[in-house]
């Protein structure tokens, strides 16, 4: 039945309006707000004036109407004729003078009876000497009828209209309310104003936190700049100082184990290529040994070397002219395969303002990634936008589903099609470092489907790093 009637529970309107953001939610207070207040002094105003002027019609009618039953009174006598007596009255338009002589109605020019518009309890005060007044409503509209008694058998009644003051009313109305819907949108102007105000220190919090996020660890707020969140900003300028200690600390950490497993594992790797050149002395099993641990040892120095690597990553840039064409090539020949599939856009200047050795290490990688996981490339592009240097690679493989094209960026995740291949070769760092590379040059790798089937890798670099 709820659900048929369209009714939400309570928490749901409320949890909807959670969802409103802080300036709207101030611009909707203020504007809501504004829109009572100014209506609330609209209605007050408006009966102020409507009372006033109500009043002063009244008023006006009293002194009139005895005035004029006066000049009526004193015509009554022997020929006295009412059409003559109301005639002399000079009463012009908004005013209608109304007589009662034994009985009879008269009237100057008489479009509605006048005991039609004269209230029978008014009429009975009249007759019984009291002098009346009553607010009515004709066919022209609001009036006020006043009755004074002459004698027992004439009683003299004028009707006021106030069509006049309904008009000036009316007007009145329009402008109270065209004022008060002024006054909510500026309300409402206000309130997004001051919730912008408000909220631009939360602005500069939400902008340093997005360049710490991507990677700019010297981010900090100005606590100047706002007094009021002096506290604001100097805890979370503590809090970055922290974290970007504990990330190079981490970092170094990280570079020096890296670096002190080097020597170990030369020795290692050493000893390996003796047992390897001597396994035609050695029996089947101890020969199958040495050959697992010259294979293991190898991988164990590829992965240090990514761990080293990968830690130079955030390193100082050491920008240089790269001419990125020839250093395509010959990474290409280095790995056997055809350099012929490097190809730059028309008219492009292939000499790039980048770090040479790690641009070199983003070919590397992507061209070893498509040979162990693509079937090998089969073009890699260099192409440039208008703040931006590209290097696209593609390959002849299954391709990479889309819910894994943002995964397989990240250390130690490899890819469906070498695990379903049984592949151990490698520990899911290359692609990592390759991404690790693009963003400390102001750029980042994608991935994506190629057309005609592969995988097309795409690396960004800013034209100009910071």
């Amino acid at each position: 039945m709820r659900r048929l009637l369209g009714l939400r529970p309570l928490g749901m309107r409320r949890l909807g309006m959670r969802r409103l953001g802080m300036r709207t939610r101030v611009t909707a207070t203020l504007a809501v707000g504004a829109l009572l207040l100014s209506t609330m002094m609209a209605v007050v105003s408006y009966e102020i004036i409507r009372g006033e002027l109500i009043q002063e019609r009244e008023r006006t009618a009293y002194r009139l109407s005895f005035s004029d039953a006066n000049v009526v009174k004193a015509q009554l006598g022997p020929g006295f004729d009412a059409f003559t007596a109301l005639g002399s009255l000079g009463t012009g338009s908004g005013r209608r003078p109304v007589l009662r002589r034994n009985g009879d109605w008269h009237e100057l020019s008489p479009e509605r009876a006048a005991e039609q518009d004269i209230p029978a309890a008014l009429q009975q005060m009249v007759e019984d000497g009291t002098p009346a007044m009553q607010r009515i409503n004709t066919d022209a509209g609001p009036a006020i009828v006043f009755g004074v008694w002459l004698t027992d058998d004439t009683q003299y009644y004028e009707i006021f209209s106030l069509s006049e003051q309904q008009h000036n009313l009316d007007f009145i109305a329009l402008v109270l309310s065209l004022t008060a819907a002024g006054v909510t949108l500026a309300g409402g102007g206000l309130g997004w104003y001051i919730g912008r105000r408000a909220l631009r220190p939360l602005a500069s919090v939400a902008e340093a936190a997005r360049g710490i996020a991507a990677g700019d660890l010297d981010a900090r707020l100005d606590s100047q700049v706002e007094p009021d969140l002096v506290r604001l900003t100097t805890s979370f300028n503590d809090m970055v100082d922290q974290l970007q200690q504990r990330i190079e600390r981490d970092r170094r950490f990280a570079a020096d184990v890296s670096h002190e497993l080097r020597s170990p594992l030369q020795t290692l790797a050493n000893a390996a290529a003796v047992l390897s050149r001597r396994r035609e002395h050695l029996d089947q099993r101890s020969g199958d040994a040495a050959q697992l641990v010259v294979e293991e040892v190898d991988r164990f120095q590829h992965l240090v070397t990514d761990l080293l690597e990968i830690t130079r990553a955030d390193s100082e840039l050491d920008l240089s002219d790269v001419d990125v064409i020839s250093l395509a090539r010959e990474q290409c020949r280095a790995r056997g395969v055809d350099p012929a599939i490097v190809r730059a856009s028309t008219g492009i200047d292939t000499i790039w303002v980048a770090d040479a050795r790690r641009v070199e290490q983003i070919l590397v990688n992507l061209l070893e990634n498509a040979q162990r996981h693509g079937g090998g490339a089969v073009a890699v592009r260099l192409r440039r936008t208008r703040v931006r240097n590209v290097i696209e690679v593609d390959d002849c493989g299954p391709g990479v589903l889309p819910e894994q094209r943002e995964l397989i960026f990240r250390p130690f995740v490899r890819g469906v099609t070498a695990e379903r291949r049984g592949d151990t070769d490698g520990a899911g760092l290359g692609l990592a470092i390759v991404a690790r590379l693009a963003e400390s040059h102001g750029g980042r790798a994608t991935v994506r489907d190629r057309p005609g089937g592969g995988a097309r890798f795409r690396v960004e670099l800013a034209r100009r790093p910071a």
